[in-house]
């Protein structure tokens, strides 16, 4: 069963960074697409940094680029999102996903993301 766990959400101050983590089980990670998402209340759910199987070119909407960096460790089972220069807009609860698709990485990350195994999603607020 494919499980993914996230963790380090929390409540920082504008200009301040975290790191989310999400540790994957239950499939072979380097198989599957893996990809940062978010929804603030009232707001669409948002592809922020996708990753495709096989490539290292990730995927980050415009709202994040230069701030927020992905990257994944196979030894760990584990992908990372790497938040800088947190802004309050950045507000959220942030969810990862995975899925075996050999979609790009922009398309992962899109209104028609093919991703179907989801986290329970982490909180991260960020003070004015």
């Amino acid at each position: 069963e494919v499980q993914l766990v996230e963790s380090g959400g929390g409540l920082v101050q504008a200009g301040g960074s975290l790191r989310l983590s999400c540790v994957a089980s239950g499939f072979t990670f380097d198989d599957y697409a893996i990809g940062w998402f978010r929804q603030a209340p009232g707001k669409e759910r948002e592809g922020v940094s996708c990753i495709m199987i096989g490539r290292n070119s990730p995927y980050y909407a415009d709202s994040v680029k230069g701030r927020f960096t992905i990257s994944r460790d196979s030894a760990k089972n584990t992908v990372y999102l790497q938040m800088n220069s947190l802004k309050p807009e950045d507000t959220a609860v942030y969810y990862c996903a995975t899925d075996p698709s050999y979609a790009s990485s922009s398309y992962l990350c899109g209104p028609n993301s093919p991703f179907r195994s989801w986290g329970q999603g982490t909180q991260v607020t960020v003070s004015t």
